[in-house]
């Protein structure tokens, strides 16, 4: 190989499937959500979009900054242009009671005149009108990851193809690109990861029939990594999908890498307490763009117990 020549690596993708590293306890840890249609250029972080700069940047900054948990997220229709306007989507993911609504703006400046983290912490009345259809977020962001662009955007496409028309849309960044392709549901918050074709079509029904599709799930943006971990396991345990079968009760930090998490399978109503652990992984490249291995961290259930 000649100086000249660039070094070829496997994707962040094909390493984490090779060594074997689950899905499960993943899903970032977002309460707050801020979706704002754009279909130019999307750079590494959504804020730098050029037609947010100046006072809008700084606006959008600060606005989330004053919310616990909050993201922006740039997103477009695939394959859809639009004559005109900025569609905004924007709210809350929760256990139960989340609440998305949206906005038809005449361009991106006026965001400037909106205070959409008052209407997100209840203080002010929120504009705009409630939206009408759940969202499928296909993480298409190129700039931060290759794995993204490439696997996205094939997910993107075995989704639009079969879900409802308006459902689906590329989004920047949601975390965790070696898990591509990356989908989140919204309203509920369920993130899946490294879904193919099939793992789409399955998870997609038994999102329409209010459950959630085991292959693939990461967990839902309304819980810590730790009680993501035991959502999942009591899910395991009392063979429960819906929804809002599995509400988290109470979770208990122990020490630096171990908590106990006690979980409701509210069928037939008995309470789980799950130990979770934080472990680390081998060593690998975690992005495309990694310069440097590091040991990835994950969460484990490692007791289960009926109380």
């Amino acid at each position: 190989m000649t100086a000249t020549e660039p070094i070829l690596r496997p994707p962040c993708s094909a390493l984490s499937v090779a060594a074997g590293e689950p899905v499960a306890a993943t899903a970032s840890r977002v309460e707050h959500w801020l979706l704002v249609e754009y279909a130019g250029y999307w750079p590494h972080d959504p804020l730098d979009a050029i037609v947010f700069a100046g006072s809008l940047r700084e606006h959008l900054a600060a606005q989330l900054a004053s919310l616990r948990n909050s993201r922006l997220f740039l997103v477009r229709r695939p394959s859809f242009r639009r004559a005109g306007g900025v569609r905004v989507v924007y709210g809350t993911t929760r256990e139960r009671g989340s609440w998305f609504r949206q906005l038809e703006l005449d361009a991106h400046h006026d965001l400037l005149g909106l205070d959409l983290a008052a209407a997100l912490r209840g203080e002010a009345p929120a504009p705009g009108e409630r939206l009408p259809h759940p969202l499928l977020l296909v993480c298409t962001h190129g700039k931060r990851d290759a794995c993204c662009a490439r696997l996205g955007r094939e997910l993107c496409t075995v989704l639009h193809r079969v879900a409802p028309d308006a459902w689906v849309w590329q989004s920047s960044h949601v975390g965790g690109d070696r898990f591509a392709g990356n989908v989140v549901c919204l309203p509920e918050g369920l993130y899946y990861g490294r879904l193919d074709a099939a793992a789409a079509d399955a998870m997609l029904a038994a999102y329409a029939a209010g459950r959630i599709a085991p292959e693939g799930y990461r967990g839902r943006s309304c819980h810590s990594f730790a009680a993501q971990a035991a959502e999942l396991r009591v899910r395991h345990e009392a063979g429960l999908w819906g929804f809002h079968d599995v509400p988290v009760v109470r979770s208990r930090r122990l020490a630096q890498d171990r908590w106990t998490v006690d979980v409701l399978a509210e069928i037939p109503g008995d309470v789980y307490r799950v130990d979770v652990a934080a472990e680390l992984g081998d060593e690998r490249r975690l992005t495309c763009k990694a310069l440097t291995p590091r040991q990835p961290r994950r969460f484990v259930a490692r007791a289960c117990e009926r109380l």
